[in-house]
């Protein structure tokens, strides 16, 4: 019995990001309901079903939309000047006794109402989107209160209304210490802890995240955002061995985290713990450059143990102002030695499990979620060859067809 489709792509050979790069040649993808009904070898198509619209792909590579992981990218302001000053001789120590720093993105990010958040965040956003992103996880962070983070967390919900992307929030209020909570991490620490049940309720967060290091959160911190996160059946990530090793990945997995993100201090153990839980390593190349940091994260001892690597921009005002998903594939390429395969499962079946979202989106199969990119290139390591070059050229998001470029909502006054 055939099927009747709402939408059929031809004309296209298929990266299902199923057993590597999971070829079809000369293929052809249908979706009905929003989802992906049969997909398969172009010629078989006529034998399974027909379609009220067919697109042709003009003889393109078409993938699963791509998926951004690990962003920041809901903030109000940016750090240039420091960046400047930087360059210019300046230390850290001189940036933030000037008020510098993540504070400075916090004051601005307080500053803002919800809808000047959204104005300065949405065009970020797009060019992620003219890139085939169509999923995106939005951390909070900069808010550092309970009202300041909902605020965020809200901005984030609606640029996933407002535009045609999937949004998966995270809380990140463990993210660095107040100035009005100076001297009392503890203290500070409690009152995330409590912010986390009225967060759940509100609906606003999918996932809760700390920066666990030195500059940032202790283990024993962490556990506590952990536990209360875990009583609101909330999964877990965290921002762990950036700086140094302080076994946070051991700690995540041990919550069987979803993620352990950045990782260029990671060791044994935290590898082994990871391996055992199944969380993913979440790798974070434009801090890396940004920070012209020498530590690489051990990506040959994650590739021997089957730690799966996904790739994401950690887009940010600090560390990582990148808004291209194809250059951080590019650089953990040519910065980390990923081969281009292991670089678009990272962008695509590996982020989607670092998001809690394999089950729906991340791979070309039947009963997914019918997001696609697709792309007029050769062959897929296309994608992480060239850099400063945008080769997308159709996106469908929930099974419907859209330009790569996307046009900016107006919002109020």
């Amino acid at each position: 019995m055939t099927q009747h489709w709402d939408l059929l792509i031809r004309n296209v050979h298929l990266a299902t990001m199923r057993d590597g790069y999971g070829e079809i040649r000369h293929g052809a993808i249908a979706v009905s309901a929003g989802r992906i009904a049969w997909l398969g070898p172009e010629n078989e198509a006529a034998q399974h079903g027909s379609a009220a619209e067919t697109r042709d792909g003009g003889g393109g590579w078409l993938t699963p939309g791509l998926i951004d992981c690990h962003t920041h990218i809901i903030h109000a302001g940016n750090r240039s000047d420091e960046f400047e000053a930087r360059l210019n001789g300046a230390t850290y120590e001189d940036i933030a006794k000037a008020g510098g720093g993540i504070m400075s993105t916090v004051r601005a990010t307080r500053a803002a109402g919800e809808d000047e958040l959204l104005r300065q965040s949405l065009p970020r956003i797009a060019s992620l989107l003219a890139e085939g992103v169509t999923t995106l996880e939005i951390k909070s962070g900069y808010g550092l209160s309970l009202e300041a983070e909902a605020k965020m967390l809200r901005a984030a919900r609606r640029a996933g209304e407002l535009l045609p992307v999937r949004v998966a929030t995270t809380f990140l209020g463990a993210h660095a210490l107040p100035p009005e909570f100076a001297g009392r991490a503890d203290d500070y620490v409690a009152e995330v802890c409590a912010m986390i049940p009225v967060l759940a309720r509100e609906g606003l967060a999918d996932a809760v995240d700390a920066f666990c290091e030195r500059i940032g959160f202790t283990r024993e911190q962490t556990e506590r955002i952990f536990l209360a996160a875990q009583q609101q059946g909330l999964p877990v990530k965290l921002h762990a061995e950036q700086l140094s090793d302080q076994q946070g990945a051991e700690l995540v997995a041990r919550f069987k985290g979803l993620s352990a993100d950045h990782l260029e201090h990671l060791g044994a153990g935290g590898i082994a713990a990871m391996r055992r839980a199944g969380t993913v390593a979440v790798l974070l190349p434009g801090a890396y450059y940004f920070l012209r940091d020498t530590t690489p994260p051990p990506v040959a001892a994650l590739r021997e143990a089957g730690v799966p690597m996904a790739v994401a921009t950690d887009n940010n005002p600090g560390t990582s102002p990148m808004t291209s998903l194809l250059l951080a594939m590019n650089m953990v390429c040519t910065l980390w030695r990923l081969t281009p395969q292991e670089a678009l499962a990272g962008c695509t079946v590996h982020a989607a499990r670092a998001l809690g979202l394999q089950n729906e989106a991340g791979t070309l199969e039947p009963g997914k979620r019918a997001d696609f990119a697709l792309w007029q290139i050769a062959r897929p390591a296309d994608l992480s060859y060239a850099f400063g070059f945008n080769p997308c050229k159709a996106v469908v998001n929930g099974g419907v067809w859209r330009d790569p470029l996307v046009a900016l909502p107006e919002l109020g006054a």
